[in-house]
């Protein structure tokens, strides 16, 4: 598995319009083959800073499963106008994953 990170800098005041924006974009990359699921985290201490967390079964389910096809384009129409800069994006493979026996509140 690998975990694609994009940290998202989106413009001042833009942030609920993008939330809604986002909530259409979650259901295009949900259906993109090698897809396993994802996380959008919002930075308490920066208003305009959220994280992207996304599992793809390979890294070309990403690259090129989905930054080629059409349902990137509509992405991108949803989504890349929010953003300031344009994130950069990083992959990542476990190590080691660790469980807590406390529920999250």
């Amino acid at each position: 598995m690998v975990l694609e990170v994009a940290i998202l800098n989106i413009k001042p005041g833009q942030e609920q319009s993008f939330e809604i924006a986002f909530a259409e974009a979650q259901k295009i990359i949900s259906k993109i083959k090698g897809y396993i699921s994802h996380q959008l985290q919002h930075n308490i201490e920066k208003p305009n800073k959220y994280i992207l967390l996304v599992n793809w079964k390979e890294l070309e389910d990403h690259q090129i499963g989905f930054r080629q096809s059409l349902a990137y384009q509509e992405w991108r129409a949803l989504l890349h106008h929010f953003y300031d800069p344009f994130p950069m994006v990083e992959y990542y493979v476990g190590v080691y994953e660790g469980k807590s026996s406390v529920p999250l509140v």
